[in-house]
């Protein structure tokens, strides 16, 4: 259920009735807009006299949400929300270019494409530490060290570091990072989801290879239900029966969970389709087709790379395509 108050109600009005509504056992959740406050009731309000509520002087109007995601929802949240993690900002007009490997392999290797990702223009710096592959026998990420070498790319460029935990007993190595990414084979580990929201801290989450949108959302609900107000959703492909590309990127994703969501929305054109060639055309028809970002794989070898190097661009091949991002965005908002 939400409530939608008038313009102009003064705030002793607005705590008293928010006092009254918590003491019916729901959660409120208050969205501020420029012309009107919104109060979004979380729990069970099928007890709650919605006439009673719309005489009330304050407010304007009263209507009962039949989607089961409350929190992600864009009736309860009507402004978009932007996510920031050390400046960097994501939603509402502020794109998030988000560069690095598919994982940490050292030092030298982090640092150079930290550095390279950044002249071309990017905000955050993906790498993966942690590294979940389908055969147990393949590089599973360098772990605690891969942290640390991402903390030290950080330092010598400033970008805030986005990278994926695997399970609940990993979190605590996590608490100084920027952006923690769930993984699309994570997108249901339930308690996973209420763990990383009890944190507080930014969240990305992937989009599962085979999940409904509704299913998206309602993972995202999980995070946010624990207190966690700053969650990214991101598209990466889902699996079809087509098989020349590693998965079918859903472009069509992008408005439909702007049109449900107020939370913003990237795309991994690196997983969707496992080909660096088709990288770049997949970045700029998502950024044509109105992404709040792009999450790119860059390797400064591709060819020796230890995860995904048939997916990788090259720095200087980044750098081009970051130009025609650019481009795309003005020329779309013109």
């Amino acid at each position: 259920m939400i409530v939608v108050l008038k313009h102009g109600v003064a705030e002793n009005k607005k705590q008293q009735l928010i006092s009254w509504l918590e003491k019916q056992n729901l959660r409120v959740n208050v969205s501020e807009g420029d012309y009107q406050t919104v109060l979004g009731l979380i729990g069970n309000t099928s007890h709650v006299d919605t006439d009673l509520v719309a005489s009330l002087a304050i407010v304007d109007s009263v209507k009962r949400i039949t989607e089961p995601f409350k929190c992600v929802n864009r009736k309860f949240h009507p402004e978009d929300t932007v996510v920031e993690a050390r400046g960097a900002k994501v939603g509402s007009g502020n794109f998030a270019l988000i560069a690095g490997p598919c994982s940490v392999e050292s030092e030298e290797q982090i640092v150079e494409v930290a550095k390279a990702v950044k002249a071309a223009g990017a905000t955050m710096l993906r790498g993966g530490a942690f590294k979940p592959r389908t055969s147990p026998y393949d590089f599973q990420g360098l772990k605690a060290e891969g942290l640390e070498l991402l903390r030290v790319a950080r330092e010598e460029t400033g970008l805030p570091i986005v990278t994926e935990v695997m399970g609940v007993r990993d979190l605590p190595q996590f608490e100084d990072v920027d952006v923690i990414q769930i993984g699309a084979r994570n997108m249901q580990n339930f308690d996973l989801l209420k763990e990383v929201g009890r944190m507080r801290r930014p969240v990305l989450l992937k989009r599962g290879l085979a999940n409904t949108i509704k299913e998206l959302l309602m993972s995202a609900e999980y995070i946010m239900s624990e207190g966690c107000t700053e969650v990214i959703l991101c598209e990466r492909g889902i699996r079809t029966f087509d098989d020349y590309t590693r998965n079918t990127l859903d472009l069509a994703v992008i408005p439909l969970l702007h049109e449900l969501s107020h939370l913003p929305v990237i795309v991994d054109p690196s997983h969707a389709t496992g080909l660096a060639r088709l990288v770049p055309p997949m970045a700029l028809a998502a950024a044509a087709s109105g992404a709040d970002g792009l999450i790119i794989e860059v390797h400064n070898d591709p060819m020796s790379a230890l995860c995904d190097g048939a997916q990788s661009l090259r720095p200087e091949e980044f750098a081009s395509l970051a130009e025609k991002i650019r481009a795309v965005r003005k020329a779309v908002a013109e």
